[in-house]
């Protein structure tokens, strides 16, 4: 039994024992509803699906086979409700619920091939369903969901089965499906028990491999880095130690941080389509979490991994330092959380199964977990005071935890930082994170503090233990308390309650355990109370109190808006006071309340006064209740009354003409009093009994008076004291009961995992009401109940008052009584008996039963519940006659009915709220399960006794809200009493109301209602419906139903219920004539709603005519039908919503056999007719509309027809629709009229990106409600370039797919008629001159070229080629974009990853291969290679047949002999066409097709193609020495004639520069594109022309070459090709050109960073060595780069190279030192050698900006000495040492000791500037 259930109170515990047999019962009726061979019963099925959740929430006890039943029937009832999403969504996640809480119990087998193809059917499919787009998004997360919690019971093999279903998705990298194919084995592939034979090391090299082939994509790092970390934590048998450098350094660089002042962002991330990113979730950030997760599970004893992880640390610390924050802090704030959140976890597992088996590599010893905490440390040391809150919040967290790991280590850090922060003046944030801190660590301090752990008192001078720490934390707290500065004030509250939390008693005996030995309690109390009272007094109410009904008892200040932690904290403190000091602190209270009156702190005192009252009720009330009592009475005499308070038939007030007022500053004293004892009272209870008489006066008093204020606080004053005689609630929750068994002054905290009925734990004393609590309650109900609804009915009935205005006042005084009475007894006031279908209610023995759950106990009952509804209605009906204008009066009304119908919702409110509140459940009083301290080690995270009694109260509340709310579903024959019915028609009245807030209150209301009697749901559709037909609505009718109608609970009703759904879509469709601009905006929003939630038609529509109803489907449509044609003079938005509801029903029916072909087929014609529709909206309709109408293709050649020939003609079977189109499509003009209509929807603008590819450009056509209502669904034509996009070339495209798609779709559909219909209007439109056209002419030609139907072949030959060869042709240039992408379009690849290739494709690219003729524009042959370019793209270079191989080299040679082509167009689309066709061949090759090799193996010898590689690297390292010295000789400016004379130079160099400019474009766009993993070696190579060219007399090459540094600089490399590199850059390093030397430094900081983990010791070594060389070098530029570099590389370097670097940085200055005392051998030194000593030393002073290591004092003096030298050497210094000042200021009080006197002043002699003229 859950500890919840086991401490509810008393009489709900014992009713809990039933809820095992209600969970059968419901399993046994779900079994009976649904019948597994009609797919409908699901649609009965789903409101068991909320019943079940309440037992999953109740916490229930339920026998595991009645769970392991209801989930096998749900994954039944899943799978066979293929195509009902809605019933998916629901059962799907119930079945997640129960999966994850009952996974280790259950024992199942689930197959992964059903869950899949619900997947692809439902999401991956292009003809996807009419469901909105909400829904899908549910959808997919529910089925991704389910996956997940399936993933553990797929049966021994499915791991193999996975791997090998989605492998060939991955096999070609540049194709979409790879992204696919990724997501779905990351979601797949389980690493449970049965699979683990399936992974191995081949397995994760593989793995390896295909995450290095897509450099720099988080999508694909994401996948990959979950998927290696799921198999990391399952199984600890594979060994990981070859593999750990390449996964550091893949985790190192999936941080996008600034590297060397690089950008923090991939410059060249690959561009993941939208839909894959929206399904496969993944905010595109790091995945924190599974790095962490599998770093923590590799750490291994023995292993190599915790030094690794060290490196990592130590390079990426520096980004946790405030002054380094940016984007990246988000991602390091997350992995610094998982990796102590992962850490706590495998602590706690491998303690809990230590007893069982003791493997002993396997375990962190203590030596690994004090190495772990030491890492961690560093980047908490750095983050504590962050400027992100969020991150200073989780290091405070991770701090806490890791204290009980090693006290020994982080309380110290903890300590110090909470010094420093004390002694800080300036930087006062600081004070707020540590009073964090301490709040969360609070328990360890304690636990430390006993068990006596030394305290290394050397790093915090002072303090002795961890109680002087405490005890200055408490005195401390004292002063944090202040009004003006709110976080403080409450991380000091919450630093409070943390600490008494842990204390078992407060008390000033002195004795051997107490915890804090050094303070007096009752000084500090006295104290304590002083500043409270101050900070009470100087609160600001928030906001000016509202006045009004509906006003709280009190707006509160922030200690109680912003957090619970003031009410806790006072709670805790005065259950904790021993007794003497509890009357003492009792005192000075009640002092307090009795002389101060604050408006402005009444939720504030009120809260104080109720923690004195909850903590000992007896005292208080006799101390503070009694004395506010009396003076409330007192006060309330002097005021002038109405004598409206008790009945209706006094006519003291209607005597007094004048109305007797009350003194402002009374009215306030009084309201005050009465709130603030409304809060007091609130856990009296019994205690309350004596002083009946007294409360009846007052609550009488208040009625009585003149003042709406006081009757509102009388009101609160009656609802808490109902409450707090009848309902359940704890009492002495803060009393310490146990005491843990290490001290008994410490209180036992209570694990909830760990509880079991026979290990009592002393559960909670509840308030249980006695009989004359009881009494009085019903004796109020009487007064203020009962007699308050006679005075209604009396006054509505019989007019008493002549007077309007009291009138007014009467009914607002006795709807108020009423009101209050139902709040404070809330469900203890029986709910309404429902009524059943033949009119008699069953006997009373048979009452339903689910949960058991009470409020408290039973007064009153039903039939006054009854009264009060039949009263009610009355009310209403006058109100609205005679008072429909007074608001007040009306929210009154409506809150009654509320509370009068919705039987529970006000505890759900309030569980809801208070949910809510305790969100922030704060790590101050969570206790780890792990506890190394007092090593005692739990289950779970432990709390203290009070926040668990606490839960279980707010789950009490919970359970009354829920235990009768399902009930009416549990037979069939219930409905809702006539009560409830006549309260629901009140209510649709009042929801059309003139009033908003009216309205909107009314409709919250109502909403409830129907959630929970659905059957008055289609009542409600009708009457609302009926309303929108009728022309003269006034506005807020329509905005009053819009509200109602728009709610899901009517929408859902909708999918089964024919009637109610045509009512609804016509009303809609007739309400055109409704003037009002508002009313138009609310009616099409409410339809874009339906668009979004629809969850199709459920199978009941569709049948005929039934008796009860005429209206039948077919009929609905024809009517829906005649609306939506133009020429119905409808507005164009109406004309559009029933086109719209047109297709959503066309695409909900099309499978069903009633539904006769001709409504289909009728439907598509007219959508298809559409398309020259005048209207914009509708024209993209059509085209969304056609798109999923047109799906029976039978004109399509189908792959296995290709093979023998070109498929004889078989008669076909024609399509459904092919009779309805050809005539339409026949008629003469039909194609220019629409390809001219068409044309208008693309707007070209020269600002036009390409960032709105697939979505209708034509975003300034539109407001948003009409993209909402054309743009409807998700739709998945819209993800049409398979492969990704990034060169830049096409230029910003205005291609719609889509359009491609219908003629592609329509040729397919009804064959060569339409082709031949469409070819003159084709050939017209492609010579056109206005670029939109010629768009329109791109798209349909695209389509055409892709159908592959029958006789497109011919075609081909008869006319498309020659329009091709025009096309390529035609000068004109802007609409090259276009074109580009239809023929991309042409040659996109069949099938799921795009490897089968289009009939048509090789004759598209033998066209573009003949070459152009001798004179021709440069654009053109750009346009040519530009064109090829896209084809390739597209060519899936896995299977390349022989023939496209051949294209490829031939096209490979003109590339390489045209590489100096004068024009730089040309030049940048032959970089773009090498790099694709390079990497196709290599990837090609890597599949084993070596044939390509031989068969061109006869003209191997001659053509540069088939060794491009070779000759591209050999070409650019000639060319580079000969543009270098072209520049230097141009620098020199040779004079004219001498070029003149061998004038050849100057053209050649010219062709050289442009060789080289192709070259660096051929390198940008490999690296662009995400090619370049196959060409590395090339690149590799070619590093040295792209850093030797970064300064030359040319700039557009130096720009080129920069940009390709730029993105270099990213790429990491792995071995073979890594030493490749480091010879390259090491042998830059030595060039004789100092810019080049300068570059190569340039590169090498990124380049050591990229490759920390995977360079040799050797290269490392080698690469320190050549850059510790240049800091001699003869320019000085040089000298100083090398030394920011060196300070870079000392930063995260190897420790052994770092020490000894700066041992000798050190011993050369010193000598230098020594050598300048002898002045003769100085002048002979070089200028360079010295400079560079001192720069070695200043590297090493930069290389620690924030810490204060011990080396570092002596090299800054020495660096210091230096400050007399000459010019470049001396402002090295003084830089130095001002950046060393400027990193070290914030702490610099603390760090200055560790310097001596002597130091001291050297420093101080450089700082103070030498005279301006020396």
């Amino acid at each position: 039994m859950h500890l919840y259930n086991a401490w509810l109170p008393p009489p709900v515990a014992e009713e809990t024992k039933r809820e095992k047999e209600a969970f059968a019962g419901v399993v046994k009726s779900v079994k009976e509803s649904y019948n597994p061979d009609d797919p409908e019963s699901v649609y009965s099925t789903l409101k068991w699906v909320s019943v079940i959740d309440l037992f999953v929430k109740a916490k229930s006890e339920l026998s595991i086979e009645d769970v392991s039943d209801i989930v096998e029937v749900g994954l039944q009832l899943f799978q066979i409700s293929e195509n009902k999403l809605y019933a998916q969504v629901r059962w799907g996640s119930i079945l997640v619920k129960l999966l994850n809480k009952y996974r280790k119990k259950l024992s199942l087998k689930v197959q992964w091939r059903p869950l899949y193809n619900i997947l692809t059917h439902t999401h991956f499919t292009r003809n996807t369903g009419p469901e909105g787009w909400r829904l899908r998004q549910r959808h997919f997360e529910t089925v991704t969901s389910l996956v997940r919690s399936c993933r553990r019971f797929f049966p021994p093999g499915s791991a193999s089965e996975i791997w090998s279903e989605f492998r060939s998705l991955l096999e070609n990298p540049w194709h979409n499906a790879s992204f696919e194919g990724a997501g779905f084995v990351r979601l797949f592939l389980p690493t449970n028990f049965d699979n683990q034979d399936f992974f191995h090391h081949e397995w994760i090299k593989i793995c390896l491999d295909h995450w290095g082939s897509m450099p720099n994509c988080q999508f694909w790092n994401s996948q990959w880095a979950s998927i290696t970390a799921r198999v990391i934590k399952s199984y600890n048998f594979i060994d990981w130690e070859g593999f750990l450098p390449d996964l550091f350094n893949i985790y190192l660089n999936m941080f996008e941080v600034p590297v060397a002042n690089g950008s923090g962002s991939y410059p060249f991330s690959i561009d993941v389509p939208g839909n894959t990113r929206f399904l496969f979730a993944n905010r595109t950030v790091t995945p924190s979490k599974a790095i962490a997760k599998s770093i923590v599970y590799l750490l291994k004893s023995g292993g190599s991994a915790q030094g690794q992880f060290e490196k990592l640390a130590n390079l990426l610390e520096q980004y946790y330092h405030p002054s380094n924050g940016g984007r990246w802090t988000y991602s390091l704030e997350r992995f610094l959380f998982h990796l102590v959140n992962i850490f706590q976890k495998r602590l706690q597992h491998e303690q809990l199964i230590k007893d069982i088996d003791e493997q002993s590599g396997l375990f962190m010893t203590q030596s690994d977990r004090i190495s772990f905490v030491n890492t961690v440390l560093k980047l908490l040391d750095r983050g504590q005071y962050s400027k992100n809150d969020q991150l200073s919040e989780t290091v405070a967290a991770a701090t806490s935890i890791l204290s009980y790991v090693e006290p020994s280590l982080v309380l110290p850090f903890l300590a110090s930082r909470f010094h420093m922060a004390l002694e800080t003046m300036t930087a006062t944030h600081q004070l707020k994170t540590a009073v964090t801190s301490i709040a969360f660590a609070g328990r360890s301090l304690f636990f430390s503090s006993l068990s006596a752990l030394p305290m290394d008192s050397s790093n915090v001078s002072g303090l002795n233990s961890y109680a002087d720490l405490l005890m200055i934390s408490l005195s401390n707290a004292l002063l944090g308390m202040d009004a003006n500065d709110p976080p403080k004030t409450l991380a000091t509250m919450q630093l409070l309650g943390s600490l008494f939390s842990n204390m078992s008693t407060v008390d000033d005996n002195i004795n051997e355990g107490s915890l804090i030995p050094s303070l007096r309690f009752s000084e500090w109390l006295d104290e304590f109370f002083c500043r409270l009272f101050s900070l009470l007094q100087h609160l600001e109410p928030s906001s000016v109190l509202n006045e009004g009904v509906s006003s709280p008892s009190s707006s509160g200040t922030f200690l109680v808006e912003d957090g619970p932690y003031y009410f806790c904290m006072l709670e805790i403190l005065l259950g904790r006071l021993s007794d003497s000091l509890y009357k003492q602190a009792l005192k000075k209270i009640s002092k307090f309340v009795t002389t101060n009156i604050l408006p402005g702190a009444i939720a504030e005192v009120g809260l104080l006064c109720c923690a004195c009252v909850h903590s000992n009720p007896q005292e208080a009330v006799l101390q503070l209740i009694k004395p506010m009592l009396e003076s409330v009475i007192s006060s309330l005499k002097a005021t002038p009354t109405t004598g409206f308070g008790c009945s209706a038939n006094s006519n003291a007030s209607s005597s007094k003409k004048e109305k007797a007022t009350i003194s402002p500053a009374l009215e306030t004293a009084i309201g005050y009093q009465l709130k603030v004892l409304s809060v007091a009272i609130s856990y009296a209870g019994p205690a309350l009994l004596h002083y009946r008489e007294q409360f009846k006066e007052v609550i009488f008093s208040a009625f009585d008076s003149t003042s709406w204020k006081i009757n509102g606080a009388g009101d609160h004053v009656l609802r808490s004291l109902l409450g707090s005689l009848v309902h359940y609630y704890p009492i002495d929750q803060y009393k310490c009961v146990m005491h843990h068994p290490f001290s008994a002054s410490l209180e036992n905290w209570i694990d909830t995992k760990d509880f079991s009925i026979d290990k009592p734990v002393i559960g909670p004393k509840w308030h249980v009401p006695v009989e004359d609590e009881i009494k009085f309650a019903n004796e109020l109900l009487k007064l203020h109940f009962e007699s308050a609804l006679d005075d209604l009915l009396t006054i509505c009935q019989s007019k008493i008052h002549s007077d309007p205005g009291d009138e007014k006042d009467h009914l607002k005084v006795t709807l108020l009584r009423v009101d209050s009475s139902l709040q404070g007894v809330l469900s203890c006031l029986p709910d309404f008996s429902p009524s059943s279908e033949n009119g008699m209610v069953k006997e009373a023995s048979f009452s339903p039963f689910l949960i058991a759950g009470a409020t408290g106990s039973r007064v009153g009952s039903s039939e006054l519940r009854q009264k009060a509804a039949n009263v009610i209605h009355e009310t209403c009906k006058y109100l609205l006659k005679e008072k429909s204008d007074d608001s007040i009066l009306l929210l009154l009304l409506i809150r009654v009915i509320d509370t009068l119908g919705n039987y529970g919702s006000s505890e759900y409110e309030e569980w809801s709220n208070h949910r809510q509140a305790w969100k922030l459940e704060s790590t101050a009083i969570i206790e780890p399960p792990i506890n190394f301290i007092v090593s005692s080690h739990s289950e779970g995270k432990r709390r203290p006794r009070w926040a668990l009694i606490d839960k279980a109260y707010m789950h009490n509340t919970w359970r009354s809200s829920q235990s009768s709310f399902h009930l009416s579903r549990m037979s069939g024959n219930t409905f809702p009493s006539d009560q409830v019915t006549l309260l629901m028609d009140d209510l649709l009245c009042l929801s059309l109301h003139g009033y908003e807030t009216v309205r909107r209150l009314a409709a919250k209301s109502i909403l409830k209602m129907m959630k929970r009697w659905p059957s008055t749901i289609s009542k409600c559709v009708l009457t609302l419906a009926e309303k929108f037909r009728n022309p003269s609505l006034p506005e807020n009718v329509v905005l009053g139903s819009c509200a109602v109608l728009s709610s899901q609970t009517v929408l859902k009703r909708l999918t089964t219920d024919r009637k109610a759904l045509s009512s609804f879509l016509l009303g809609i469709l007739y309400s055109s004539h409704n003037e009002s601009q508002k009313a138009q905006k609310a009616i099409t929003e409410l339809f874009v709603k339906y668009n979004i939630h629809f969850a199709g038609l459920s199978r009941s529509i569709f049948g005929g005519p039934s008796q009860a109803d005429g209206t039948d489907f077919a009929g609905l449509v024809a009517e829906i039908g005649s609306m939506s044609f133009e020429t119905s003079n409808l507005h164009w938005r109406y004309n559009l919503m029933a086109n719209r509801v047109l297709l959503l029903l066309a695409m909900a029916s099309r499978n069903d056999p009633n539904v006769p072909a001709k409504v289909l087929s009728e439907i598509a014609g007219h959508f298809l007719k559409n398309l020259k529709s005048q209207l914009p909206q509708s024209r993209l309709l059509a085209i969304s509309a056609l798109n999923t109408l047109l799906k029976e293709s039978p004109h399509k050649i189908s792959a296995e027809n290709r093979v023998h020939g070109q498929g004889s003609l078989q008669a076909d079977p024609k399509s459904s629709l092919e009779e309805a189109l050809s005539s339409i499509f026949q008629e003469e003009g039909f194609f220019s009229d629409t390809l001219n209509s068409l044309s208008h929807v693309h707007i070209i603008t020269d600002m036009d990106t390409g960032s709105s590819r697939g979505h209708y450009g034509s975003s300034s056509l539109q407001s948003f409600a009409d993209k909402s209502i054309t743009r409807f669904y998700f739709d998945f034509s819209a993800s049409w370039p398979r492969t990704p996009s990034w060169i830049s070339l096409f230029g910003s495209d205005t291609f719609y797919s889509n359009f491609a798609r219908i003629f592609k779709r329509l040729i397919q559909e009804c064959g060569m008629p339409v082709l031949l219909a469409l070819k003159n209007a084709l050939e017209e439109f492609v010579d056109a001159k206005e670029r939109s056209k010629q768009c329109v002419a791109a798209e349909a030609f695209a389509g055409v070229l892709h159908s592959d139907v029958l006789g497109v072949s011919e075609a081909w030959d008869s006319w498309m080629m020659v329009q091709l060869q025009n096309i390529i042709h035609s000068p004109s240039v802007e609409s090259i974009p276009e074109w580009a992408a239809s023929i991309r379009y042409a040659a996109t690849g069949k099938g799921k990853s795009g490897t089968r290739a289009p009939l048509l494709r090789h004759k598209v690219i033998d066209c573009l291969m003949k070459p152009l003729p001798q004179i021709v524009a440069t654009s053109v042959v750009a346009k040519r290679y530009t064109f090829l370019s896209a084809i390739l793209i597209e060519v899936s270079p896995v299977g390349m047949p022989e023939s496209e191989i051949l294209v490829h080299y031939n096209l490979l040679d003109e590339l390489l002999s045209n590489m100096s082509h004068s024009s730089a167009q040309v030049r940048e689309a032959i970089g773009v066409a090498l790099s694709v066709l390079c990497s196709n061949l290599r990837l090609c090759a890597s599949f084993g097709n070596a044939h390509s090799d031989e068969s061109g193996a006869s003209n191997a010898d001659i053509t540069p193609a088939r060794s491009w590689d070779r000759y591209l690297v050999k070409r650019a390292s000639e060319l580079v020495t000969k543009i270098q010295n072209v520049s230097a000789s141009e620098a020199l400016e040779i004079p004219k004639e001498k070029l003149s004379e061998n004038g050849m130079s100057s053209d050649h160099s010219k062709d050289d520069i442009k060789w080289m400019e192709t070259l660096f474009h051929f390198i940008i766009s490999s690296l662009k594109s995400g090619r370049s993993s196959v060409l590395l070696d090339v690149l590799v190579e070619l590093l040295y022309p792209v850093i030797s060219l970064q300064e030359t007399s040319n700039k557009d090459l130096s720009n080129l070459a920069k940009a390709a540094f730029e993105l270099l600089k990213w790429r990491v490399t792995r071995e073979p090709h890594l030493r490749k590199a480091v010879s390259i850059i090491l042998s830059l390093a030595n060039d004789p050109n100092w810019r080049t030397r300068s570059a190569t430094l340039t590169f090498l900081r990124s380049f050591m960073y990229r490759h920390d983990f995977i360079l040799s010791n050797m290269d490392k070594q080698h690469i320190w060595l050549a850059v510790e060389k240049l800091l001699i070098d003869s320019q000085l530029e040089v000298r100083e780069h090398a030394a920011a570099v060196l300070a870079g590389l000392m930063k995260g370097g190897d420790k052994d190279l770092v020490e000894d670097f700066r041992r000798r940085a050190y011993e050369q200055a010193a000598a230098l030192i020594k050598k300048r005392k002898h002045r003769s051998t100085v002048s002979a030194l070089p200028v360079a050698s010295v400079h560079g000593s001192i720069l070695a030393l200043a590297a090493c002073v930069l290389s620690v900006p924030y810490d204060m290591p011990s080396w570092l004092p002596e090299h800054v003096t020495l660096l210091a000495r230096f400050v007399s030298e000459p010019s470049p050497l001396k402002s090295t210094v003084t830089k130095a040492i001002a950046e060393f000042r400027r990193t070290h200021a914030d702490t610099w009080n603390v760090h200055k000791d560790s310097f001596t006197e002597e130091q001291l002043e050297v420093l101080a002699d450089t700082s103070s500037s030498s005279s301006y003229f020396a």
